[in-house]
């Protein structure tokens, strides 16, 4: 399991300049799924490493240290 470290995601996701449904979009992940994981759930590395790559950045990057 990971957690993504919400400060990092926000910061991540502005500099991609995406808003929350663009990134849903571009993952392939549901709206829920994102808004559940930028609210502080952890999610699998898979899901991590998609959301990581939506957003151009590698995932140890937006995940907790």
């Amino acid at each position: 399991m990971a957690r993504i470290d919400r400060k990092k995601f926000v910061i991540a996701l502005m500099d991609a300049d995406l808003k929350l449904i663009d990134l849903a979009k571009k993952s392939g992940l549901s709206r829920s799924t994102i808004t559940a994981v930028k609210g502080g759930k952890s999610c699998s590395k898979r899901t991590a490493d998609t959301i990581a790559h939506a957003l151009g950045v590698d995932v140890t990057e937006i995940i907790e240290d």
